[in-house]
């Protein structure tokens, strides 16, 4: 599981003083795009190919809230790889107070030209290393 670490900031808060639930969907794709790189996977090059992974799911369970200032670590891994859609989990956890503050899932697909595609066929190098990463966790 790969570790993406950030400070939350102050501009993040909601009136309460805490983060704002719409910002864990942000730092996942924050997390999701340095855990590829971390792996070797070129996002920027897989949208260079015309192929984009949109959220088609995406669920998150809040279980502690997170407070200006406070280091988020992100663990992030692939769970699910079919070549056209992949899965990931997320476990967000509050460095400063030792505790898990959320957990989440997101579903991506593959399109080109609004078609559902595989990286296979185009990036047969990315798909090699998001299976190695399935394979690796077993």
């Amino acid at each position: 599981m790969f570790s993406y670490i950030r400070k939350a900031q102050y501009h993040e808060t909601d009136q309460m003083g805490i983060i704002h639930h719409s910002n864990y969907v942000k730092w996942m794709e924050e997390s999701r795009i340095e855990f590829l790189k971390s792996n070797g996977i070129d996002y920027k090059a897989i949208e260079k190919e015309g192929i984009a992974s949109p959220v088609v799911e995406i669920n998150i369970k809040y279980v502690r809230p997170v407070e200006f200032d406070d280091a988020v670590e992100i663990r992030v891994d692939i769970f699910k790889y079919s070549g056209a859609v992949i899965e990931f989990e997320y476990e967000f956890y509050n460095r400063m107070k030792d505790e898990i503050c959320a957990k989440a899932t997101s579903k991506h697909c593959f399109i080109q030209n609004g078609r559902p595609t595989s990286l296979k066929k185009f990036l047969p190098e990315s798909d090699i290393a998001m299976r190695k990463l399935i394979e690796n966790k077993g």
